[in-house]
């Protein structure tokens, strides 16, 4: 019955011109977003390149970094920058606009969001140059992998800034005229195509005796049992029950009293603490290729992956992250404001200053078993390697953002569907409860 619906739900996407239409348009950039990614930077011998990245392995940010652009940055294409530029200059939008009144005060007008956008379009080129010329000055420091001199680092610095400047634009155009967010549909791709390499690696090495049978169904049903974790975690949410009164409308029209909900979500910050963390905890080793000597290299191997100081100091910082960027993105002041002008309230707790000291209580509750998991899974490549000796690095990072972003595409997808008067992929479950769908978009 489950699956007779789903395939009605498929059936009905192509019933639904606009919604086909989108999702054919998000096909075709995306198909244009990986037919860059094919594209080699003049100048650079890939290979040199890739083995340096296997050598050095996934840990660290540049291994981030290239997990987030499908390997493009070990490849270095005309793509490598992909586009963390653009994301990253979001993030500073963000938190500038939770810290600065002034921005914040832009950001509630349809005027002001425009001009942060515009904003955010340009500190993404500067942050592109920056990033595009120290990755330059990154491969001529290697041996036999880029020429040496000026001129190499202005035009290799020219192809990866103007690759993410149309990698930004691209993912614009999927947000605006596709379906979804075209930078997480970028990323979700990006790492999508990575996996199945690391699949095929691991089958061959049990094929070849290197990997025990038994440590290959110890890896599956770790697999999916976190992959359970995952999707749980990320649609988890705690409910809290609001009521909208009877109230008389312009004209004389009445607006029905209604129960709704607030979904506060376990998970809100998504995988940006790890991001964060693991952007933190690389500096070490950052400093101490800069610095040189012995005694800074020593001090480096105290953090790198697999010693006891390591999963303190990332633990510690998850968690952090965790807490700080909620609280950048998550206001609850703002919601009790809204709360009060549709003359809604929750029951048993008076509107106002007592409402939002009530959400922001619940919210540092929920939030830790979020930040628990986020340090499980951040940990969790780690472990696995050791548990099962296996050099496939199934990483809990990349899956947070896979399901992630599999969700709220998914979400879209049946909203367009139930517009349409069309059965959804789901008559039950809760991803109706994900996103902004409840509780009148608190």
């Amino acid at each position: 019955m489950a699956q007779s619906n789903a395939a009605q739900a498929v059936a009905n996407i192509f019933r639904t011109p606009e919604l086909k239409e989108k999702i054919l348009f998000t096909l075709l950039c995306l198909l244009v977003y990986r037919i860059g990614a094919q594209i080699t930077a003049p100048g650079v011998d890939p290979q040199a390149l890739i083995d340096y990245f296997a050598n050095q392995g996934s840990g660290g940010l540049l291994g981030l970094y290239d997990l987030f652009t499908g390997g493009q940055l070990s490849r270095a294409t005309v793509f490598a920058l992909g586009i963390m530029p653009y994301i990253s200059a979001s993030i500073f939008a963000q938190i500038g606009a939770a810290v600065l009144p002034q921005l914040e005060k832009m950001n509630k007008d349809e005027d002001g969001r425009k001009k942060i956008n515009q904003w955010t379009r340009y500190a993404t080129v500067v942050l592109a140059w920056v990033q595009a010329w120290g990755f330059a000055l990154f491969t001529q420091s290697l041996a036999g992998v880029a020429p040496a001199g000026g001129l190499f680092r202005i035009q290799m610095a020219f192809f990866l800034m103007a690759g993410a400047v149309f990698v930004m634009w691209l993912g614009e155009q999927i947000t605006e005229r596709g379906l979804g967010n075209g930078a997480s549909l970028m990323i979700f791709f990006s790492i999508a195509e990575s996996i199945w390499p690391g699949i095929l690696q691991t089958f061959k090495f049990v094929s070849t005796v290197a990997v025990g049978a038994f440590s290959l169904l110890v890896l599956v049903a770790i697999m999916l049992a976190v992959v359970a974790g995952v999707v749980a975690v990320t649609m988890a949410a705690r409910k809290v029950p609001i009521q909208i009164p009877q109230r008389t409308m312009a004209r004389g029209r009445m607006r029905e009293a209604s129960r709704s909900f607030i979904p506060l979500r376990i998970n809100s910050a998504g995988v940006m603490p790890i991001v964060f963390a693991q952007s933190v905890i690389v500096a070490p080793g950052a400093f101490a290729q800069f610095w040189g000597g012995p005694r800074a290299s020593q001090f480096a191997e105290l953090f790198n992956p697999g010693t006891t100081l390591f999963y303190i100091l990332n633990a510690i910082l998850i968690l952090f992250f965790t807490y700080f960027y909620t609280s950048i993105i998550f206001n609850p002041v703002d919601i009790a404001e809204n709360l009060k002008k549709q003359g809604g309230f929750i029951p048993g707790v008076k509107p106002g200053a007592k409402t939002a000291e009530y959400i922001d209580e619940i919210v540092t509750k929920v939030t830790l078993p979020g930040a628990l998991f986020l340090t499980a899974i951040a940990l969790l490549p780690v472990w696995l390697i050791g548990l099962v000796n296996v050099p496939f690095t199934f990483g809990g990072t990349s899956l947070l953002i896979v399901v992630g972003v599999a969700l709220d595409t998914l979400q879209q997808m049946q909203q367009h569907l139930l517009l349409r008067k069309y059965d959804g992929f789901m008559k039950k479950g809760r991803i109706k409860f994900r996103g902004r769908q409840s509780a009148g978009g608190f």
